[in-house]
């Protein structure tokens, strides 16, 4: 019997989760983690109130305590500033994966730790196989629609090691119908979409709040200036709407194609595989997190650029420590620095690190 606390987020499948442990006869607590609070939501209907009632409510129904763990001040440092900063600074963050890294199976996890837990659990969509000692894979979901490990490719090794992911080998239906079976109180709950912190809110909006617009010219690839923009942190490569310029004559639409930080220029392009920045194929990784031995030099390996993408071949070149070349084998659209490119060998997750800088397009 294992002693487990499980991350309770309102939702079907963290719920799911700790029906499936406490069925298996295990010691199982619940927690709801608090990141944000009412006086901060002039930027957010973030319904968290309902989720902490919706976390309880499961867990009474489940018979397992619960607890409420206010995390706002580190959540605010760990999260919110790195996205704030990233933005500022003219990348894309992921806080998903940040809050993973630096929350679930960080704060969290310190907590679960040093109050008498062995393990934490999630309702992510992945599978860990633990082998001899503290070995373990961590592994797709067998749901590939709803596979999460992306969003663990910065994880550290140390950290995984007391995780546990019970519906990983569930698709979504199979976990629907789990917690209609049960009767669970969320058992019929859409699933959430985007940060929960932002509710609604676009992320423009919300970064208003924290960096001053700073007014610069919108350019084409060949130095055109075509219009003006408010601020570079409103903008991500691949953008096409909302950028205020028109298309062209032959009705072709503008996308965002850098940003350039130096000049404070906004450019943009037409979407063709030939636009310089827009198709790349070679990028320098920081960053590296690797959840096993690193691959050997040159290894030919699957990447994900980002969370919705295919994984798709690539060929790791290790540079000066901590940088990695990925050369994609066929040219990628609209990476953007900042993003998290998650590193795999079939099923496996290996690890990942950050965009940094395009090589070549």
């Amino acid at each position: 019997m294992k002693n487990i606390l499980v991350a309770l987020s309102g939702g079907v499948d963290s719920a799911v989760s700790a029906l499936l442990l406490k069925e298996q006869g295990h010691r199982v607590t619940g927690a709801y983690i608090r990141t944000w609070k009412s006086e901060e939501e002039v930027f957010s209907d973030c319904p968290w109130q309902q989720e902490i009632d919706d976390a309880r409510a499961v867990a009474e129904k489940i018979g397992i305590e619960f607890r409420l763990l206010n995390f706002i001040d580190e959540y605010r440092n760990r999260v919110v500033k790195y996205m704030v900063d990233g933005y500022r600074s003219g990348v894309t963050p992921n806080p998903d994966t940040m809050c993973n890294r630096e929350m679930k199976f960080g704060v969290f996890l310190d907590y679960a730790l040093s109050n008498g837990f062995d393990w934490v659990a999630t309702g992510h969509y992945c599978r860990i196989e633990r082998n001899a000692g503290d070995g373990f894979e961590l592994l797709e979901g067998i749901d590939k629609n709803k596979d999460q490990s992306y969003f663990l490719a910065l994880v550290k090794k140390d950290q995984l090691k007391h995780a546990l992911f019970p519906i990983g080998g569930l698709t979504k239906p199979q976990v629907r119908g789990i917690a209609q079976k049960a009767d669970l109180p969320n058992a019929d709950k859409k699933d959430s979409q985007g940060i929960c912190f932002l509710g609604k809110v676009r992320i423009a909006d919300f970064l208003a709040g924290y960096i001053e617009d700073s007014p610069g010219e919108i350019v084409s690839s060949n130095g055109k200036v075509l219009g003006n923009h408010t601020g570079l942190h409103k903008f991500t490569i691949g953008q096409r709407r909302g950028i205020g310029i028109p298309s062209n004559t032959d009705h072709e639409a503008y996308v965002v194609v850098a940003k350039n930080s130096a000049n404070n220029q906004l450019v943009v392009d037409f979407d063709k595989p030939s636009t310089p920045h827009l198709y790349t194929d070679t990028w320098t990784l920081t960053d590296l997190n690797f959840l096993h031995s690193p691959p050997e030099n040159g290894s030919i390996l699957l990447a994900r650029p980002r969370y919705r993408d295919p994984a798709t071949p690539i060929t790791l070149t290790f540079q000066k420590e901590p940088l990695a070349t990925v050369n994609f084998h066929k040219p990628q659209r609209a990476i953007a620095p900042g993003q998290v490119c998650a590193l795999y060998q079939k099923e496996k997750l290996l690890g990942g690190g950050i965009f940094a800088e395009i090589i070549s397009s």
